[in-house]
């Protein structure tokens, strides 16, 4: 059982999931620092210094001065501003992973054009030795045909 388990564990697809997951991770503490420490401020400023962290709904009938305050009451209140923050993490994440990809399948498609450009577009009879399409099945030349 305990080779079972190293043969799965160390297939190529586990390994190569848990580096993206790994990276992913890591990805995201960027990403959120990025909105939170850099993006916001400037949202903020231009929205009149708003700070969505502490915007909320207080369900009770008492008054509070702060979201922390209202916490630590323990009354019951919609955090409306962490879920716009929380949705305007997620649209950066999102756009973020747009680009990234947009340029991986730019890069793979240049690799695919290279490719392409790299195989040959020739080949030689076997019999004439002339140099015909690679698509042929029959020799121009000799007019033999051709094995694929």
């Amino acid at each position: 059982m305990l080779k079972k388990f190293k043969k799965f564990a160390l297939r190529g697809n586990v390994v190569e999931m848990a580096v993206g997951i790994i990276i992913g991770i890591s990805f995201n503490n960027i990403i959120n620092s990025f909105v939170k420490d850099i993006l916001m401020p400037p949202v903020s400023l231009l929205i009149g210094n708003i700070n969505f962290s502490n915007l909320y709904i207080n369900l009770s009938q008492q008054k509070f001065e702060s979201l922390a305050a209202a916490e630590q009451a323990g009354v019951p209140i919609i955090k409306y501003g962490i879920f716009i923050g929380t949705v305007v993490d997620f649209l950066i994440v999102a756009f973020a992973l747009y680009i990234v990809i947009s340029y991986y399948n730019k890069l793979k498609e240049i690799n695919k054009e290279e490719e392409i450009k790299a195989a040959p577009s020739t080949k030689k009879c076997p019999y004439c030795y002339s140099e015909i399409n690679i698509k042929a099945i029959r020799c121009p030349a000799c007019t033999t045909k051709l094995k694929d």
